[in-house]
């Protein structure tokens, strides 16, 4: 394995499940066809660096941003920093491609006016903005799945029945442009990915 081998940084909150990691693991799979090789890419929710041990060796560079993460660390080509997106504190830098896995969701929808111009700010000509966000109902099957102690339900409590349509009605206008489109994890989860023109 590379250098991301193990958790790049504390977290708060509770490990993840075996039922945890295959939800984020399928997720990303899905996400990471959209992350060209050689990109630098920011990782927003970067939990422990997940999306970084797919990807590596496939990317340049990247810097995960988590406001759970224990405090800042550089492994490799990977710097992995405590904000909050979009800009507690501002992120600094240009990024061929920005990730937002599991994200949006914990966020207000008045939050997505901000998201579009951090992008903006942080995104190169020619970039892709990846974003998964999962349906309203999954809500009730993650509160199930936690009762039952198959999920950790890490910051389970931040989600607010978040409506996916949200995303290309805020995000899909001049210079970004919603290239993809689509449903995965039997419907539940969804996929959206822009590309700035």
């Amino acid at each position: 394995m590379g250098p991301l081998s193990g958790p790049v940084a504390a977290v708060t909150g509770p490990p993840l499940t075996v039922v945890d990691r295959a939800i984020r693991a399928w997720r990303i799979r899905v996400a990471a066809r959209y992350v060209r090789r050689g990109s630098r890419v920011l990782d927003v929710g970067c939990h422990d660096g997940a999306l970084f041990r797919a990807l590596d060796g496939r990317i340049s560079s990247g810097l995960g941003v988590d406001p759970d993460l224990g405090g800042d660390t550089s492994i490799g080509p990977y710097t992995f920093t405590r904000a909050s997106f979009p800009g507690d504190p501002p992120i600094e830098g240009v990024f061929d491609a920005i990730t937002m896995l599991a994200v949006l969701e914990h966020m207000e929808p008045s939050a997505l006016e901000a998201v579009h111009r951090t992008c903006l700010r942080l995104l190169a000509p020619g970039g892709s903005v990846v974003i998964t966000v999962p349906s309203p109902q999954v809500d009730r099957i993650l509160h199930w799945l936690q009762r039952a102690r198959l999920i950790a339900g890490v910051a389970l409590h931040q989600h607010h029945g978040f409506d996916p349509a949200l995303v290309p009605a805020t995000l899909d206008r001049p210079p970004l442009r919603l290239i993809s489109r689509r449903r995965f994890e039997f419907g539940l989860n969804n996929l959206f990915v822009f590309e700035r023109t």
